[in-house]
């Protein structure tokens, strides 16, 4: 696997619940994850094919019911045993990327106005994806039972943590910019 290719351990995680096609993976990572990790179609393809040649996962073909063939790809014992390395690895690289903060830090170059419309289409979407963050933190509290579900509440309950502070931050910057 390539050095800081961290979709083939998207990927990887994925699989080990279930197979799935490339369509598959897109859907479970804009509908799961996207709120901490994207991930294009032009990244994952590359990768199912990278970690097929590499012996991580492997082809699944069967026909569905317009006779197309359908491929789903399943991880294979090599591609666990990546992933539970991976899981031990002490490091992990947290750095956040936003935009927002990089038009802010800049905004000396513009009228306040603008920077002020930054955080308003910030706040927006955070609002957005705290609700969604919220349907799902009521959907997994009935399944803690679950190892799995369990872990998924633990990286919700974060979002809302850390969405609910990116909100509080936005009153204080507007606050500040208006004075």
């Amino acid at each position: 696997m390539a050095k800081d290719r961290k979709i083939d351990l998207v990927i990887l995680g994925l699989l080990s619940h279930e197979d799935l096609t490339g369509y598959d993976i897109k859907k479970r990572i804009d509908g799961g994850i996207s709120f901490f990790w994207k991930g294009s179609f032009g990244s994952i393809y590359p990768s199912l094919s990278a970690m097929e040649r590499s012996g991580l996962v492997q082809r699944l073909k069967e026909d569905n019911e317009s006779g197309r063939e359908k491929i789903r790809y399943h991880i294979t014992k090599k591609g666990k045993d990546q992933l539970r390395t991976w899981l031990k690895d002490e490091k992990a690289d947290n750095d956040l990327k936003y935009e927002t903060l990089l038009k802010l830090y800049f905004g000396g170059a513009e009228e306040r106005d603008i920077t002020l419309r930054n955080i308003d289409i910030f706040e927006e979407k955070i609002r957005r994806d705290i609700e969604v963050l919220k349907m799902y933190k009521s959907s997994l509290e009935k399944y803690l039972d679950n190892e799995d579900h369990l872990y998924y509440y633990l990286t919700v309950t974060f979002g809302i943590d850390t969405y609910e502070a990116y909100l509080k931050w936005c009153a204080k910057a507007r606050k500040l910019l208006k004075r």
